[in-house]
C-alpha cells in the first residue's frame, strides 16, 4: 500500500464495475491512485466501486462507455482526463464471454461480438492510451496492463475457444506494443488470469473445475488486482513486454 497521502496519478480501468476490474480499481486506490472506470450497463455497480474508491480518500469517476465503439473510447479518455487529470495507467480489462459451446456450433454473430470487444476493443483502448501517454505525442509516459486469460494458452476446448482466441490476440498486442513504445515512456504488460471467482463463469463451472489448478482452488479477483497494482507502480519499472500468469499453476 502507498504511504498515506502519496498520490501516484490517475488510472483508467475499462470494465471496472465488477469482477477483476472492480477489484483492480479499489486496489489501485489503496495504492495511491485516483481512478476512472468504464462500465457498459451496470451503473449501480459502477457507482459502488466509485464510492469504495472515494472512501479510501481518492477521487473516482465512472463513465458509461462501450469499448466496441470508437467514439465511446475517445469520450471515455477525454472525460477522465478532463475530470481527474492526465492518465498514467490504463488497465485494459473489459471483455465478454459467450455461453460454452464447441467451435462447430459458433455463428458469425457470436464471433463478431467476442472479437469486437475482447480483441479489437483492446487494440483501440491501447491506441487511445498511447496517443495520450507517449512522449512522442507530448505525453509523460505511463503503463498499459492488458488483461488476457490463461485460456489463450490452454485453448478452452469445448467451451470458449473463441474467447481464448480473442485473448491470444491480446497477448500479441502486449508484446508488439511493448516493443513499439518502450522508448516513448510507456511500459506494456499482460496478465493471464486462470480460474478466478467472478461472474464471467457459467453457473456451476467453478464447482466442476475450480479445484483443478495445482494450488487446488480458484483464485480471487483481489489476488489478480494485487498483481495489477504492483505492475502499475514504479516497483515494476524494469518490466515491459512480459505476460504473467495468475492461474494457481494451471
Amino acid at each position: 500500500m502507498a504511504e498515506t497521502g502519496v498520490l501516484r496519478g490517475v488510472a483508467l480501468v475499462t470494465g471496472g464495475s465488477r469482477g477483476i476490474g472492480a477489484a483492480a480499481a479499489i486496489a489501485l486506490a489503496e495504492d495511491g491512485w485516483d481512478v476512472g472506470l468504464s462500465y457498459r450497463t451496470r451503473s449501480d455497480e459502477a457507482e459502488r466501486v466509485v464510492a469504495a474508491v472515494e472512501k479510501l480518500g481518492r477521487r473516482a469517476l465512472a463513465v458509461r462507455a462501450d469499448v466496441a465503439e470508437v467514439d465511446d473510447i475517445e469520450r471515455l479518455f477525454e472525460t477522465v482526463v478532463s475530470e481527474l487529470g492526465a492518465i498514467g495507467a490504463v488497465i485494459n480489462n473489459a471483455g465478454v464471454v459467450s455461453p460454452a459451446a464447441r467451435v462447430d456450433q459458433y455463428d458469425v454473430a457470436r464471433l463478431e461480438r467476442v472479437f469486437r470487444i475482447n480483441a479489437i476493443g483492446a487494440f483501440l483502448v491501447a491506441g487511445a492510451a498511447v496517443r495520450r501517454m507517449s512522449t512522442a505525442h507530448g505525453g509523460q509516459g505511463g503503463v498499459i496492463i492488458n488483461v488476457s486469460s490463461r485460456g489463450a494458452v490452454l485453448g478452452s476446448a469445448g467451451e470458449y475457444v473463441d474467447y481464448a482466441g480473442s485473448k491470444a490476440a491480446v497477448d500479441t498486442l502486449t508484446v508488439g506494443l511493448a516493443n513499439e513504445v518502450a522508448k516513448e515512456g510507456i511500459r506494456v504488460l499482460g496478465i493471464r488470469p486462470g480460474l478466478i471467482e467472478t461472474e464471467i463463469h457459467e453457473e456451476g463451472r467453478l464447482d466442476r473445475i475450480g479445484t483443478t489448478p495445482p494450488l487446488g482452488r480458484p483464485g480471487t479477483a483481489e489476488e489478480v488486482a494485487a498483481l495489477i497494482t504492483f505492475l502499475a507502480s514504479d516497483r515494476a519499472s524494469y518490466l515491459t513486454g512480459s505476460m504473467i500468469d495468475v492461474a494457481g499453476g494451471r
